[in-house]
């Protein structure tokens, strides 16, 4: 049975670099043991990982870790880790979960670890997740600026734009 070795070994490369990038022990959360690796046609490298057919995350084949989709993002607000989380004021969260940019101004609490290029949740004041997106300042920054582009959101929970997996890139490990 190799096709179970190689999805065994997908779900413990998948976790190591969860854990890694969010934090020990994050990667078995994030992703429990019935996810689906799904895998780059061209280079045959894991290249998305599911849930019962909803992105969790893709595997960014520049850098070698995870861009969370917003389901990704809720299962990882789940651990109560802070170290990659954003918290914004209400007044500004109907339009973050539009996909808005965060600005440092806007920014109540920034998690510690956060440095330009990390993958950050934005969170409102209640824990409710709200988008996912890139850091371009680092946590001081945000916390200290009051001017400047925070955090680029790549997608926020009220856009339309839903992340499902089409049948062509269900080429799966598992």
């Amino acid at each position: 049975m190799p096709s179970v070795k190689r999805s065994q070994e997908a779900l413990e490369k998948i976790r190591k670099i969860a854990d890694y990038q969010f934090g020990r022990g994050v990667g078995k959360v994030l992703f429990p043991s019935n996810v689906k690796t799904i895998l780059s046609t061209k280079t045959g490298r894991i290249r998305y990982v599911t849930l019962k057919n909803r992105l969790l995350g893709t595997l960014r084949p520049t850098d070698g870790v995870f861009s969370l989709s917003i389901d990704g993002a809720r299962r990882l607000a789940r651990t109560k880790r802070t170290s990659l989380r954003v918290i914004v004021y209400q007044d500004v969260s109907a339009f973050v979960a539009k996909g808005k940019s965060v600005f440092a101004k806007h920014i109540v609490y920034a998690g510690t670890a956060i440095r330009p290029q990390d993958e950050v949740t934005v969170v409102n004041g209640d824990c409710s997740v709200l988008a996912v997106g890139k850091a371009v300042l680092t946590a001081k920054e945000m916390q200290v600026f009051q001017r400047g582009l925070a955090l680029r959101v790549r997608r926020g929970v009220a856009e339309k734009r839903h992340m499902h997996v089409t049948d062509s890139q269900k080429k799966t490990l598992n």
